[in-house]
């Protein structure tokens, strides 16, 4: 999809569909609306006066302007909700409500205003806005139908997008908003695709392969450990979870850098299981093909790693992804079972489906040569997450006050909702075993936060955040952006966070 900013009025501008939002409770029409309402008679302020269009959020109305009064073919009108209440995440979610009634009426090239902005510019610029209506407008235009041979009667697909800006100065600021949006959707629409994708396609060969595309094109360094090499730099806990498939793992660290030399990098972690039968400690069968989607920490890593080398961000930033199968067979390994990892520490295996920490513990004992400035995680890791906090917010835990608050901030911006769970030492003991140095699981109390304390025994001596994505990595598509499968989550938080570093 082309997205672009015209100088133009968009009372004279042709376009198949234009979208114009309104406030709830404002009968009052002022600006580039009052101008359209103008045009079309007062038809919007007649539809407000008699409650048929009320502007409630996700409230949507179609239009077709009469001949000679408006050179748009149609209009849809999308409520807001209140202004008061008005902020980025709404806008997002406008945008994707526009997106689909686009698809209803099969039209191919979307035209919108940015008048809201204005209305509440004190709180969202309009650079601010523009970005937030691109990412709700390229997610929700998003489909996954690479694998279906028949396509029964769908939508022509979106081709363009265009926001009208008649105001050099905030066209200017519009135009950056758009680029930045642009490019943080187009990368999560790849990690939604590579969530979607099933374990025999997205294996983690093909995660390799794709980070080495994103490499090519973004001008990045990337390596990749293949098994010998991975037992060569000592990464046991990684090589112990693969033992039961037949798939190479695969650990992928890319590099972008674009800060200066000498200066600490973030580091970005993402788990790349591709697929989770949980391994001895077997998972039922029913839904157990949504396990596919226990790679989506690894996929946000790739995504947001691809946004950041096309934005040009100024700042070192480090991508690492453990990827592997955790299956069955008779090399795989056993509860029970005392394995090594690359911190040196001593694992006691008592459910072989809490694998993803494994990966995890060595890549975070991994990343510590680079001297990090920072570290985020993002993993599929407990299900126990999904019944503290839904699919509303992820789970948040972090040995450090200031990026964990950094981190509510951002994640409360971009409409990746993040909250922390209480890092007590005391959940600590539970991890305590006879037998080795730590044990991988400690009990069903508290097991979202003892896997967090788990990671942090292989933590080394800098900021570090784990983000639980168990309950927000996939869904049933009811935000008006989402479709039913992965979200992509937390592409946005990720590129956000390095946005708000880089120097």
């Amino acid at each position: 999809m082309r997205v672009s900013v015209q100088r133009a009025d968009c009372t004279e501008f042709e376009t198949p569909l234009l979208v114009v939002k309104l406030f709830e409770g404002e009968e009052e029409l002022v600006g580039p609306i009052a101008k359209i309402d103008e045009r079309l008679g007062g038809q919007i302020s007649r539809l407000r006066r008699r409650g048929d269009f009320r502007g409630k959020e996700g409230e949507v109305l179609p239009l077709y302007p009469a001949e000679g009064t408006l050179p748009a073919e149609r209009l849809v009108l999308v409520g807001l909700g209140k202004r008061e209440e008005l902020d980025l995440e709404r806008l997002r979610r406008a945008a994707g409500t526009a997106v689909k009634q686009a698809q209803k009426l099969r039209v191919q090239r979307l035209s919108s205003i940015m008048h809201h902005a204005e209305l509440v510019e004190e709180r969202i610029t309009p650079g601010d806005a523009a970005r937030a209506v691109t990412e709700g407008v390229i997610l929700g235009a998003y489909s996954f139908d690479e694998l279906k041979t028949k396509q029964e009667d769908q939508p022509p697909p979106l081709e363009e997008f265009i926001v009208l800006e008649k105001v050099e100065e905030k066209a200017r600021q519009i135009e950056e908003g758009v680029r930045i949006g642009d490019a943080i959707a187009r990368a999560q629409n790849l990690a939604r695709t590579l969530g979607n994708l099933p374990g025999n396609v997205a294996t983690p060969t093909y995660l390799a392969d794709t980070a080495r595309r994103i490499a090519g094109e973004r001008g990045m360094q990337v390596t990749v450990l293949g098994r010998d090499a991975m037992r060569e730099e000592g990464l046991h806990a990684h090589l112990a979870v693969s033992q039961g498939s037949d798939q190479e793992p695969q650990f992928i660290i890319l590099e972008h850098r674009g800060g200066a030399k000498g200066e600490k990098p973030l580091v970005l972690i993402g788990k790349g299981l591709t697929f989770d039968a949980g391994g001895i400690s077997i998972k039922p069968a029913e839904r157990m093909e949504e396990m596919k989607f226990d790679m989506c920490g690894g996929a946000a890593v790739l995504a947001a790693m691809q946004a950041i080398g096309e934005l040009g961000v100024k700042a070192n930033v480090i991508g690492v992804v453990p990827a592997s199968e955790n299956l069955i067979s008779g090399a795989a390994v056993k509860p029970g079972d005392i394995i090594g990892s690359h911190l040196g520490k001593s694992i006691e295996v008592i459910n072989t489906d809490a694998e993803g920490r494994l990966l995890l513990a060595d890549a975070l004992s991994y990343v510590r040569r680079f001297e990090p400035a920072a570290v985020l995680d993002a993993a599929t890791l407990t299900g126990a997450i999904v019944i503290a906090l839904g699919n509303q917010a992820t789970g948040l835990m972090s040995n450090d006050e200031g990026l964990t608050e950094e981190l509510r901030r951002i994640g409360d911006r971009v409409g990746e909702r993040v909250w922390p769970m209480p890092m007590y030492k005391e959940y600590k003991e539970q991890l305590k075993t006879e037998y080795a140095d730590i044990k991988n699981t400690g009990g069903r109390a508290a097991s979202s936060i003892t896997a967090g304390w788990f990671l942090r025994e292989f933590v080394g001596d800098f900021p570090w955040a784990h983000l639980d994505i168990a309950g927000t990595a996939w869904g049933d598509g009811k935000l008006a952006y989402q479709t039913k499968g992965a979200t992509g989550t937390p592409v946005r938080l990720f590129v956000e966070w390095v946005l708000s570093r880089a120097s």
